[in-house]
């Protein structure tokens, strides 16, 4: 079987592929002040609760933002799997099918994306990842990645809204019945999630008219559900895309 980490700023996502699917998917919070033993627990437990013998785990690939949690995770992978993971990085993308831009600069988890999405379409299309940030990653019909577009997520921008008020609310992450809002936490509510589905449809045209392609959208992320409104609007919501993009680096290449 093979196990994907995607490492991001709020969590670890894994996932565990048993050659036709996704047989687990396990999240545990990303913290980079916690020593390996932490993760090595929390790993261990996931196998343990699924019943999952370490040993099964043939082949193992990581994408990681955090760098101070890079190295603690390959030693815990080292140590419960006794394989070493593939890491996502600069050395890898030039084994890839896709040509990456500023290869030191773009997160490994942009290219992720990237890797599945044109694996799927073979053409040119865009990706939309809502997580901590909101990305927007747009792949030629060649398969090169023409550029990536960043604004704050949908968690952060609240985030953002009910730190910095008098009076602190828990806003929860749904779609207000109306654009009006009548409180503070359904006025918050509709400025984000409403503003974000404009911001959403207007990037992507944006991205379509300077390609000159009425190229395909695709939604991955946590989040991706969240502003129901633009299920229609995408080609293809899929919450995996960045598993599935590890995957394809996990099975074509090796450290």
């Amino acid at each position: 079987m093979l196990l994907a980490l995607d490492t991001g700023n709020s969590d670890i996502t894994i996932g565990l592929w048993n050659g036709h699917e996704w047989n687990q998917i396990w999240r545990i919070p990303s913290k980079p002040d916690q020593p390996e033993l932490f993760y090595g627990v929390k790993i261990r437990e996931q196998f343990l609760e699924a019943n999952i013998p370490e040993a099964s785990i043939d082949r193992v690939v990581v994408s990681s933002v955090v760098p101070s949690l890079t190295e603690k995770l390959r030693n815990v992978i080292i140590a419960i799997t006794n394989r070493e993971p593939v890491i996502l990085g600069p050395t890898i993308y030039k084994k890839l099918k896709i040509e990456v831009l500023n290869p030191y600069e773009i997160g490994s988890d942009l290219v992720a994306n990237a890797v599945a999405a044109f694996d799927y379409y073979r053409k040119a299309c865009v990706v939309v990842d809502f997580g901590t940030a909101l990305t927007f990653t747009t792949i030629s019909d060649t398969g090169k990645i023409l550029g990536v577009s960043i604004v704050p997520g949908l968690k952060t921008a609240i985030r953002s809204l009910t730190q910095n008020t008098a009076k602190l609310f828990d806003v929860p992450l749904q779609m207000p019945s109306s654009v009006l809002g009548t409180n503070t936490i359904t006025a918050i509510q509709s400025g984000i999630l409403v503003g974000y589905q404009g911001l959403v449809q207007t990037m992507i045209g944006s991205i379509r008219n300077e390609i000159g392609i009425d190229c395909p959208a695709i939604a991955t992320g946590g989040l991706s559900s969240i502003i129901t409104p633009l299920s229609d609007f995408f080609d293809r919501v899929d919450p995996h895309l960045t598993l599935s993009g590890l995957r394809i680096v996990g099975e074509t290449t090796s450290p």
